[in-house]
């Protein structure tokens, strides 16, 4: 299988389903912007030295796969091959963001992004992830989408910011907190 197809050199895409659209639609802003989500997760993942954390973040990745997958296949599209996000995966996050937010010291300010590197680098996957909801809140707003994917990208971007105080906790990293 050749990788590079020329179907996209004047600027549109195919959808799963067959349908295509310019590169710069809000669905393929939605579906790329998880994507750049996604490969900024592999990076995280290459320097994660804890294996469960590990097992998490690629669990989040191949769930990120099926986000992009939803979003790159409109809901009347006529394809066997995609599975819509169900809410298993939000339950999921959120008993993990309940789990460590046990252990951390509660917040009582906002904290400056940053830390180690490992939460530097997720702090920045927690933004790149807001982004993500952004595009895909836009894409609600003009067509119908699953809705989990909505709520799977508020409930990672918490995921992550709490991954990232978790990780900087264990690697006896302080928070800073912000004084306006």
């Amino acid at each position: 299988m050749k990788i590079y197809t020329k179907t996209g050199d004047a600027g549109d895409t195919a959808l799963f389903g067959g349908q295509r659209l310019p590169k710069d639609d809000s669905r393929i802003e939605a579906y790329g912007t998880v994507d750049e989500l996604n490969a900024h997760l592999g990076l995280i993942v290459r320097h994660c030295d804890s294996p469960d954390l590990k097992s998490r973040l690629l669990r989040v990745q191949g769930e990120l796969l099926q986000v992009g997958a939803d979003l790159a296949t409109p809901l009347d599209a006529k394809t066997s091959y995609i599975t819509r996000l169900e809410a298993a995966p939000i339950a999921r996050l959120e008993a993990e963001i309940d789990e460590w937010d046990a252990i951390l010291p509660p917040l009582t300010n906002f904290i400056l992004p940053g830390g180690s590197q490992p939460g530097a680098e997720l702090h920045i996957a927690r933004t790149i992830c807001r982004r993500a909801e952004r595009r895909a809140v836009s894409l609600a707003r003009a067509e119908v989408i699953t809705p989990n994917v909505i709520i799977y990208l508020n409930r990672l971007s918490d995921w992550l910011f709490v991954l990232a105080r978790l990780v900087n906790h264990r690697q006896n990293v302080p928070e800073i907190a912000w004084r306006p």
